[in-house]
């Protein structure tokens, strides 16, 4: 029989536990969102919550992106640490300027004496077939937003722990949540945090090439990494887990070790964290790079209607054909 502190969870059903556990240990924690309450999220994944702890602190609001994150920050500032749900990806830009002009500078503005600790939940990216504004990948926009934080768990286990870590945070935090991944099932470890909320980590060993990636891709990594091996080369995998601030530590450490960097993502490649993570590479550990650092990603065009998202989106096909070239070099 597993451990009472071990439980086998999807990753939406890991964040609904993460959201209770948040929401049971303080009465200033509010979620906010469409839909979210008597319906549970058009994911789930805040079913039941509404029932638990009434409609005072899981509040179905108005199909108003902006009004509910200008609402959060009026929350914020009254002492509330509201967790807004941004239905899909897409939707979030109507509530672009409340995030970035607002949210992202009011402390700064305030010289440090005002907190604005808002969690902004976003599923995003790709793989699910949806329709145009349902599949997005908008992480460059707030990673190059200063002020926010930003976070993506890949694992049902850092589901579970940053989402309450996010909320736990004295700054706005953008959490993107991979839609594709609400339903992958992981063991979950409820009794201790295996990191902190922005640190990256090595989620595979290897020798000869450094794959570096976030969110759904780090799934994708380790199949190339899988399907590599039985080729004879040993890649070692990098999950970000934050993408502002990035914990360059053990991406660097892997790099000076295999000498190889291919860096993944979902988003565009142009003017993307994918282009700083390289660029940071070859600035940190230029003399132990023995090729340069390649970048795989989503094209520079709006995402694609659902037929055409395989062809769009990375995959180990053209995960493995970067390896290649890194190592022909």
């Amino acid at each position: 029989m597993a451990p009472e502190n071990l439980q086998t969870m999807t990753l939406s059903k890991a964040l609904n536990a993460g959201l209770r556990a948040a929401l049971a240990g303080s009465d200033r924690v509010l979620l906010m969102g469409e839909d979210i309450g008597r319906l549970g999220g058009v994911f789930r994944v805040t079913e039941g919550l509404q029932a638990e702890f009434g409609e005072r602190r899981v509040i179905d609001t108005p199909l108003a992106e902006s009004g509910i994150v200008g609402t959060a920050i009026g929350l914020a500032m009254n002492g509330f640490r509201p967790v807004v749900e941004i239905q899909f990806d897409g939707f979030v830009f109507p509530a672009f300027d409340q995030i970035t002009t607002q949210l992202a500078k009011l402390t700064y503005r305030h010289e440090g004496a005002l907190s604005l600790p808002v969690v902004i939940r976003i599923p995003y990216g790709g793989h699910i077939g949806a329709v145009e504004h349902h599949q997005e990948s908008p992480e460059a926009y707030f990673a190059h937003t200063p002020g926010l934080r930003v976070v993506s768990p890949s694992t049902p286990n850092d589901a579970y722990w940053m989402i309450q870590d996010a909320i736990s945070s004295t700054d706005p935090v953008i959490f993107l949540e991979p839609k594709s991944k609400y339903w992958q099932k992981g063991e979950v470890d409820t009794s201790a945090r295996a990191l902190p909320l922005h640190a990256s980590r090595v989620v595979r060993k290897g020798t000869d090439v450094t794959l570096v990636g976030h969110g759904a891709m780090v799934t994708t990594l380790l199949q190339a990494a899988a399907l590599a091996e039985a080729e004879g080369t040993s890649c070692e995998v990098v999950d970000l887990r934050s993408l502002s601030p990035i914990d360059y530590g053990p991406v660097l450490d892997s790099v000076r070790s295999t000498g190889r960097a291919v860096v993944v993502q979902e988003a565009p490649g142009s003017a993307s964290v994918g282009s700083e993570i390289a660029a940071t590479i070859a600035e940190r550990a230029f003399y132990s790079l023995e090729a340069p650092v390649l970048r795989v990603s989503g094209f520079d065009t709006p995402f694609p209607p659902a037929k055409l998202e395989g062809v769009y989106l990375p995959d180990a096909d053209r995960v493995l054909e970067a390896v290649d070239r890194a190592l022909a070099y």
